[in-house]
């Protein structure tokens, strides 16, 4: 048994190799050496047969399917749904040809030239008019070895229910009756999250990774410089490369963002592994706070970086920059992380805007302390403060994290991390703060005493919410929590007189403007949305407001985030009028798609007034804070519905 492990296992490592080679040499794409064509054709009620049918490039092989190479299967054919069954193996033809294989020591079986293969399936309940799918296969010429290959296919199903088109051809969102509400939301919040990446910069100074670095630094340059002229200019460079070095840090979304769909950063944020992932990176991270370990970018780059500081003055100052950067990274990582994936789900800006701020926080005393040098003597001494710096950061980490895993759990509705959980924890990481900074009471100073009696608030605010009491909203952290509909609390004491949307069910939406005459205010949010929970909590309990809504509109919330399974017959693949393939497998995707196709945006909350003939009133309206400013447009809408 150990010898036949160790043989696969070299075998793998050889076929590791071959890959890694091949595709350096060759650089050829699948895409390149085989050209699929997909079908269906119905041959019962409920059963049909799929058809592949594949050109192979000259000189290169494919695989057969049902056989297995080093135990791992050569072809895997699979659904996004259960209810579609494979009632017996692919067919192939012609028959593919066999030969006993040096690499893997085993007869395999491979198809050259064209090859078709056919393999029966069956529907349970209703079928669609398209069904899309997955089919991994695996290829390569002589010692070169592919596994695990995708190829998505879409095919039209013959009796099949169709899906009309999620394009509303109604729907001119750049010609409403009346020309009120926002142009875009490209610049609805970059000013905030400039203000936090500045917030997280100047804590990050206060870090014993950067702040003693400060004085040295400074003073080395002012030394080191011919004049004072030339000193102040150095450090004044010095900051600015460190300014231009955190900014960098978003170019690499700038590219991904024009290259992949425009949806990428909606679901990198909502996805449930990654909050699962990003839960456990910001545990790790509160545990290097604790002083567990250190996470840093290895030492050697920060020596290379090191020895280049010597280069001419220019270059010399930017690798001083660099060296910083990388050699403080075991600090200044966790709160840029921290910031970064915060706004992730906004796209690529946002992110631009947050790194610009910590630069900037992290850049500027550095050239202002050259400036004023008598500024440095005002400075306090490093000392045992900054490890108590980095323990409370370590615990806010912890609370941060316990943010991401709520995110899974609204996404995914699990139910085990509701409303009075979180803040139940949220405030015993408060209290935890408040007794570390407490003892000893012989190094109480002051400033310690004023963070106390901070955190102190915080604790006593959070555990106030740890009610059932509706009027209870918590307006200082509003959206971050789950929402109060959300809660262990029975529905009754949660909702009260509050206003509750119709959800995901446009149609009804629809049938029931008809039936009332009323305009329909869509509302595109998300489980994972801080904002709509803002505007939720903050704007739509505003007495006008909720009139408004309650009384003059048909509101219908849809979430784009939402991870539930569409019926099979409401499975497909919708494409723009960009020519962009859009694959609507959950609830969430079908709305995700409805907004971008109609409505051209990505972002949430996003809020549109229309009629039920689909004709747009107004323009859309993104997160809006004032609560005048909002009723003042859903009274536009009401306006606008009048006039058509």
């Amino acid at each position: 048994m150990r010898q036949r492990f160790v043989s696969i296992l070299l075998k793998l490592t050889c076929i590791g190799c071959f890959i890694f080679s091949s595709t350096a040499l060759f650089g050829q794409g699948a895409d390149s050496l085989f050209s699929w064509t997909a079908t269906g054709q119905k041959t019962a009620e409920g059963k049909y047969e799929l058809s592949f049918s594949v050109a192979i490039k000259e000189g290169w092989q494919l695989y057969a399917p049902d056989q297995q190479v080093l135990e791992i299967p050569t072809t895997e054919l699979s659904f996004s749904d259960s209810s579609i069954k494979i009632r017996s193996p692919f067919k192939v033809s012609p028959a593919p040809q066999a030969q006993n294989s040096s690499l893997f020591q085993q007869s395999v079986r491979f198809c050259t030239g064209s090859s078709k293969w056919t393999i029966p399936i069956e529907i349970v309940g209703e079928a669609p008019a398209q069904l899309s799918g997955q089919i991994l296969y695996t290829y390569g010429r002589g010692d070169e070895f592919y596994p695990g290959t995708t190829l998505p296919f879409t095919v039209q199903l013959e009796g099949g229910k169709a899906n009309p088109s999620i394009k509303w051809s109604s729907l001119d969102i750049k010609h409403p009756v009346k020309d009120c509400g926002d142009q875009s939301s490209s610049d609805q919040s970059g000013w905030r999250i400039f203000l936090l990446g500045i917030l997280g910069g100047l804590i990050a100074l206060l870090t014993p990774c950067v702040f003693p670095m400060m004085p040295v630094t400074v003073t080395f340059f002012t030394k080191r410089s011919t004049t004072r002229r030339q000193g102040i200019m150095n450090a004044v460079l010095y900051g600015l490369f460190i300014f231009l070095i955190y900014i960098s840090i978003s170019i690499p979304f700038h590219l991904a963002g024009t290259a992949v769909d425009e949806n990428v950063f909606n679901n990198l944020s909502t996805s449930v592994w990654l909050n699962l992932v990003f839960f456990a990176v910001f545990v790790a991270f509160a545990l290097s706070f604790f002083g567990l370990y250190e996470i840093g970018l290895p030492a050697g780059l920060a020596n290379k970086m090191d020895a280049r500081s010597g280069l001419g003055n220019l270059g010399g100052i930017f690798f001083m920059a660099l060296t910083l950067a990388i050699v403080s990274f075991s600090c200044t990582g966790p709160i840029l992380g921290t910031l970064l994936v915060g706004v992730a789900d906004q796209g690529a800006w946002p992110l631009t805007y947050g790194a610009a701020g910590f630069g900037l926080a992290l850049g500027l005393p550095f050239a202002l302390f050259a400036l004023f040098p008598g500024w440095l003597q005002r400075l306090p001494r490093s000392g045992a403060w900054m490890t108590d710096v980095k323990v409370v950061l370590g615990l806010i980490e912890l609370a941060l994290a316990v943010k991401f895993l709520s995110n899974a759990d609204l996404v995914e509705q699990w139910g085990f991390l509701k409303r009075e959980l979180f803040l139940g924890i949220w405030a015993m990481i408060g209290l935890s703060i408040v007794l570390y900074l407490l003892f000893p009471i012989k190094s109480l100073t002051v400033v310690r005493g004023l963070f106390i009696l901070f955190f102190w608030g915080a604790t006593v605010y959070l555990a106030s919410g740890l009610t059932c009491d509706p009027d209870k909203e918590l307006d200082l952290i509003s959206g971050f929590p789950p929402p109060r509909s959300y809660s262990y609390c029975p529905s009754n004491k949660i909702t009260h007189d509050r206003f509750e949307p119709i959800q995901n069910d446009l149609d009804s939406a629809r049938a029931l403007a008809r039936a009332q005459g009323k305009p329909i205010l869509i509302d595109f949010t998300g489980w994972a949305c801080v904002n709509c929970r803002r505007m939720e909590e903050k704007v739509w309990i505003d007495p006008e407001v909720s009139r408004l809504m309650r009384e003059e509109y048909i509101v219908v919330s849809l979430y784009v985030d939402d991870r539930r399974k569409l019926p099979l017959t409401r499975q497909r693949v919708e494409k723009g009028e960009d020519g962009h393939e859009r694959k609507i497998i959950t609830v969430g995707d079908e709305w995700s798609a409805f907004q971008i196709i109609n409505f051209g945006a990505t972002a949430q909350p996003q809020y549109a007034i229309i009629n039920a003939d689909g004709r747009a009133l107004t323009r859309t309206k993104f997160y809006t804070p004032d609560s005048k400013v909002f009723s003042d447009w859903l009274q536009c809408g009401i306006e606008a519905f009048k006039e058509k």
